[in-house]
């Protein structure tokens, strides 16, 4: 074969690179979500999220007296409040066996004692190296599974679940009673990477606590020798300081261009979102409504076009970490949709909890990519109450683990088929779990109903 010339060659095209598919735009409503967050205060701790030496990792002790004041966020907590702790640590080549101790120490801000009570609790490491430590590696599950209570992947995706169900962890004690004028360790948890591969291993840890008075707590990071923990009076030295380095910078709040969302140290206004959604002035909401949508965990430049932003605020922060808790995470939503036909046909719509680009702009609906993924941007359990049973009647509770990449529509969780003149009320519950990345939407969507699909049961 005679060779083609080498002015042809040159001239030869490179061949184009594949385009990607134009995104889905789905025409519907995209509503605010009703009601807003409580104000039970949450111990924020998620700067560093990648801890690289001891240090306080958050107080909310007061600064006074103290040997590095600007340590301390001087907070009190009281009452009902949460504590979201969620940190990874990264063993190095010539230290195979480190383990990294994470604290969490009170002590009463009073002359009396004060007992702490765990109203739920757990936590999870992302891989154990023993058989007492919970984890939760990350499992690559299907996009939708039943949730048996023991489906979850990554540490977040397991304490959520694990909180969502109102239980208490089998390291968590039930209560503590804290003497005053002294310091007491209610956890002592260690991060391990002895033997893995990489060297690298995470803990998410959340609880909910009642106070019987005034508290000050702090979450602390330290080495021990081999596998045993620090002594307490080490704890109680690093009380005094240096505070842990922080990542990320954020963005000064209500700046132009690219925006640096940062991780949150600080203390959040705001534990749970309890709401019902119904229309404009009436006691349910019509199914007709359908396709419908509302925002979850919606954030600065993440409304979905609402104009909502779901953050919570920070009572107090740390200088270097974000200004807001973006993301929402370890938030409970609550949700309760009583719905009515108000038609005269009967309508079958589908649940379903989606991932849509992130956009701030009305587009008249949202958008989602033909091909979602490769980022994961929801793992964790949705509850819910009401859907349709194999007798088309409305069920209990149902647990659903998702796994949600980028621009990913539904899977449908169930279906909800309603008689003209028909109700049901649906209750959906989640805690937005950490390792997620918002904005997510839950979504009420019709089911095209065939000629000969049999009319649903009241």
């Amino acid at each position: 074969m005679t060779p083609l010339p080498l002015l042809l060659l040159a001239a030869a095209p490179n061949p184009a690179p594949p385009t990607a598919p134009a995104p889905i735009q789905r025409p519907q409503v995209v509503a605010p979500l009703p009601g807003g967050l409580d104000a039970v205060l949450v111990v924020n701790d998620n700067n560093p999220e990648l801890i690289s030496e001891p240090g306080i990792l958050l107080s909310t002790f007061p600064g006074q007296g103290r040997s590095q004041p600007a340590a301390h966020l001087n907070v009190p907590l009281n009452g009902r409040f949460d504590l979201f702790s969620h940190h990874v640590f990264a063993g190095k080549p010539d230290q195979l066996n480190s383990t990294l101790w994470l604290a969490v120490v009170a002590q009463p801000r009073g002359a009396q004692p004060v007992t702490l009570q765990l109203l739920a609790g757990s936590t999870a490491l992302s891989q154990a190296t023993d058989r007492i430590q919970p984890q939760a590696p990350f499992l690559p599950l299907p996009e939708l599974m039943p949730q048996d209570g023991n489906t979850y992947a990554g540490p977040g995706s397991r304490v959520a679940t694990e909180l969502l169900g109102r239980q208490r962890g089998p390291l968590l004690p039930e209560r503590w009673t804290l003497p005053p004028g002294q310091l007491s360790t209610l956890l002592l948890l260690p991060m391990p990477v002895r033997g893995l591969d990489p060297l690298l291993n995470g803990r998410n840890l959340q609880l909910r606590l009642q106070s019987s008075g005034p508290v000050s707590l702090a979450t602390l990071a330290a080495f021990g020798e081999g596998d045993q923990p620090p002594p307490p009076e080490r704890w109680a030295a690093l009380l005094d300081g240096p505070l842990s380095a922080k990542e990320h910078t954020p963005t000064p709040r209500g700046s132009s261009g690219k925006l640096v969302y940062s991780r949150v140290s600080g203390v959040q206004v705001g534990s749970t979102w309890r709401t019902t959604l119904t229309d404009p002035g009436k006691p349910y909401l019509s199914a007709s409504r359908a396709p419908i949508s509302w925002p979850i965990a919606s954030l600065e430049r993440g409304s979905l076009g609402t104009r909502q932003v779901q953050t919570a605020e920070l009572k107090a922060f740390y200088p270097g970490t974000a200004w807001a808790a973006h993301g929402n995470y370890g938030v409970e939503y609550d949700l309760t949709l009583p719905l009515r036909n108000t038609g005269t046909q009967p309508l079958q719509l589908q649940l379903a909890l989606e991932s849509p680009i992130k956009g701030d702009q009305p587009i008249g609906g949202l958008r989602f990519k033909a091909k979602p993924g490769p980022p994961v941007m929801f793992r964790g359990t949705v509850e819910v109450s009401g859907l349709d049973g194999s007798d088309g009647r409305a069920m209990g509770r149902q647990g659903f683990h998702l796994v949600q990449r980028v621009g990913q529509q539904g899977p449908a969780l169930g279906t909800i088929s309603l008689a003209p003149g028909g109700s049901r009320s649906l209750r959906v519950r989640l805690i937005y779990p950490a390792d997620a990345t918002p904005p997510q939407v839950l979504s009420l969507l019709p089911v095209k109903q065939s000629p000969d699909q049999p009319e649903p049961s009241r």
